[in-house]
């Protein structure tokens, strides 16, 4: 089937999915916000991150506002080309 050649294994998981959807529609978004919007545990969030970003899917900054630390995530162009591949893969596996 026409499609199938698109989707991309990493985001099998349906919190990759989401996750790579909240990323792709904010320039940076804190780990606090992600885990509020995706409702996730600290260490199944951060497990999926860190898959992400070993595959290079997402950017990472860490930094300090006053004494408190912030981390924030934004998508890469390799994680935005991939992504938009993979929905458009399942757009032509939902259209067949």
């Amino acid at each position: 089937m026409e499609g199938f050649n698109l989707l991309n294994k990493a985001f099998d998981s349906r919190v990759r999915l989401g996750l790579m959807s909240i990323l792709s529609v904010n320039e940076w978004i804190s780990y606090k916000e992600v885990k509020n919007l995706l409702d996730l545990t600290d260490g199944n969030l951060a497990s999926h991150i860190q898959a992400l970003e070993k595959i290079n899917f997402l950017e990472i900054k860490k930094q300090f506002i006053g004494k408190k630390p912030l981390t924030t995530y934004r998508i890469t162009e390799i994680g935005k080309n991939a992504f938009k591949d993979h929905v458009s893969g399942l757009e032509k596996l939902i259209n067949n």
